[in-house]
């Protein structure tokens, strides 16, 4: 792809990402899900225009980097910490029972091969953080009691997914499950949550003095956008996704931020907190469009026989198995009935996590052609039924 042709798609991933935004916007939708069905529309499912190439993925994982940077920048953690243990029993409850629910329905429904079975049910444990967070930021619900609940398990799951993916990814190449080295993968992860925001936070005053001293533009976002690299790429070498890097950034140049100890840190004014969020806003608004842009460019319907009645039946079943395990996860929530049903409701969409395990499933021949199209189906409903059900959902909490 030449540059001018990477120009003419990149311009039509921006437009159409506002277009579609400010159109679901007004109809009172939210806006992710127009940006991701623009995505479909434009790539391979229908106009063909945009292809899932490297060059994109790599613009949408800035744009997921600088979404949960944003997120983490906006978090009480005192709050995350009051709703720990509720956020941990929604994760557990969301990675356990769809993947026994979808290992169920494969292997023993669908008489699918006992590797295929496993690996269907590690799909459908996959909740896209990026995708649940854009939904509540979207609302104006993200500073809810139940939207705390869902970032500390959706960050879980995210971790949990990763592990899952590495061990089923061995069992089914070397057919064996090396558990000391998922333990250590998991090992580096929490030590690394834990760490990378006390260690930010220290840099905290050097931030503040470069940038009170700084005689040229841009030293702020300059400072801030290394920082979320660097701790992704730290993040990625011991094993965890990405994200968790530019999530542990935010933490920790929030406003209120918490030691394990409990102490208050308090190193920078609420000025530089302002600049920091008045120079990164710009930049966050830009990125992240196109990172749900190319979520729905990924969902490639074409690769779906539709006619198929196998096809719907499996799909069916699976998409309705993917959307109960994850709703049944709210039920540890402290409330009533709404506020449990949004909670579920908001840990359903798979988006780009989904399609990540579709792929390394395709790559490895574990899954056939079917299987392949079953899943991105189940992706693709997933993915749009939070943010159409949680809009009305959400609202109406106890």
């Amino acid at each position: 792809m030449d540059v001018s042709d990477f120009f003419f798609k990149l311009l039509i991933v921006l437009l159409s990402a506002k277009l579609f935004a400010e159109v679901f916007a007004y109809l009172k939708l939210p806006a992710v899900l127009g940006e991701v069905i623009a995505g479909i529309i434009i790539g391979p499912s229908v106009l063909g225009l945009i292809t899932p190439d490297a060059t994109f993925h790599l613009l949408a994982e800035i744009g997921i980097l600088l979404l949960l940077f944003e997120v983490g920048l906006e978090t009480d953690v005192g709050q995350i910490v009051n709703v720990g243990g509720q956020s941990i029993l929604v994760a557990v409850t969301g990675v356990v029972a769809p993947a026994l629910i979808g290992f169920w329905i494969s292997n023993h429904i669908f008489h699918m091969p006992f590797v295929v079975s496993l690996f269907i049910g590690g799909t459908l444990v996959a909740t896209s953080i990026g995708i649940t967070v854009r939904v509540l930021v979207d609302l104006k619900m993200h500073q809810t009691k139940t939207a705390k609940i869902v970032l500390g398990a959706a960050v879980l799951d995210d971790i949990i997914g990763v592990v899952i993916l590495a061990v089923l990814y061995d069992f089914a190449v070397k057919g064996e499950v090396n558990v000391i080295n998922a333990a250590k993968v998991l090992g580096f992860i929490m030590v690394f949550l834990l760490l990378a925001p006390v260690i930010t936070k220290l840099f905290v005053p050097l931030i503040s003095k470069l940038s009170s001293n700084s005689r040229t533009k841009g030293m702020v976002p300059t400072i801030i956008i290394s920082l979320i690299l660097g701790l992704a790429v730290i993040s990625h070498k011991v094993g965890a996704p990405e994200i968790l890097g530019s999530f542990a950034a935010g933490i920790a140049l929030a406003r209120r931020f918490f030691l394990p100890l409990g102490a208050t840190i308090d190193h920078y004014s609420h000025g530089l907190a302002e600049k920091i969020e008045e120079n990164m806003k710009p930049i966050i608004d830009l990125f992240v469009p196109v990172f749900f842009v190319i979520v729905g460019v990924s969902i490639n319907l074409s690769v779906i026989d539709f006619s198929s009645p196998v096809f719907w039946q499996t799909a069916g079943l699976l998409t309705f198995g993917a959307v109960i395990a994850k709703m049944i996860s709210g039920v540890w929530v402290k409330g009533g009935f709404m506020t449990k049903l949004s909670t579920g409701i908001a840990m359903v969409p798979r988006g780009e996590v989904g399609l990540i395990f579709a792929e390394v499933g395709k790559r490895s021949k574990i899954f056939d052609d079917m299987i392949y199209a079953v899943i991105v189906f189940v992706v693709a409903l997933t993915t749009l039924f939070a943010p159409l059900v949680l809009r009305f959902v959400i609202r109406k909490e106890d």
